[in-house]
């Protein structure tokens, strides 16, 4: 297995024979089986599966079932519109989280592969290329902007894991209703929660506390 990520590597097919398949066709395979029955799923057999061909032949294209993670990571980060700054950093940044929860929102798996194994591709690249383009005009250095943004990703893709487990939710809260009226917790007892609009979204607000807080006296800060 080579050490250097897949981009790196050349896309390869036998020696003396012809293409059959490509790592594109590989990766959105792969995606489709991810999308249906989550990463676990998701290996040689079944991706060869889902092309209708051997499992050895493709090991040609790809290397590894980790290739194929990284790959399929990458490959959905170009469902994000990459619109121009508008020259508001913070309305930007957030209009590119809420397009990131759609994103995991439609593909699920997604969510432990950015927060467990954060790998730049080429269009994780061009992503992080236009949240720097965003915040040109900050006075923030290049490392805390980069933090700022891997930051914002974690909240999101957090905040969507939890509202992908509603069920989990549901029951940590009826737990914490019982601790509250056993008592002993006066400060959870005092939380008012009852103006809270359940209609509302808040992950809006909260990523441009979070941006703000990160990287204060930016313009429009």
């Amino acid at each position: 297995m080579g050490s250097e990520l897949i981009w790196l590597r050349p896309e390869k097919a036998g020696v003396g024979r012809p293409a059959q398949r490509s790592r594109a066709e590989i990766t959105e395979a792969a995606v489709r089986v991810a999308d249906r029955s989550g990463t676990g799923e998701v290996s040689m057999r079944r991706v060869a599966t889902e092309l209708g061909t051997a499992a050895a032949s493709l090991y040609r294209y790809v290397d590894t079932r980790d290739d194929l993670l990284d790959l399929m990571a990458d490959h959905v980060a170009a469902e994000l519109e990459l619109r121009p700054p508008t020259g508001d950093w913070v309305a930007d940044l957030v209009h590119l989280g809420l397009q990131s929860r759609d994103v995991f929102r439609r593909h699920p798996w997604l969510v432990e592969l950015v927060l467990t194994r954060p790998v730049l591709g080429p269009n994780g690249v061009d992503v992080t290329e236009h949240v720097l383009a965003v915040l040109a005009g900050h006075p923030a250095d290049g490392p805390s902007k980069l933090t700022a943004y891997a930051v914002l990703n974690a909240v999101v893709a957090a905040a969507t894991r939890n509202e992908l487990a509603p069920a989990d939710t549901l029951r940590s809260a009826r737990y914490v209703a019982h601790v509250v009226a056993a008592g002993g917790h006066p400060h959870l007892a005092a939380l008012d929660v009852t103006g809270a609009d359940p209609a509302a979204d808040p992950l809006p607000g909260v990523l441009a506390k979070v941006l703000r807080g990160l990287l204060p006296a930016g313009p429009d800060t």
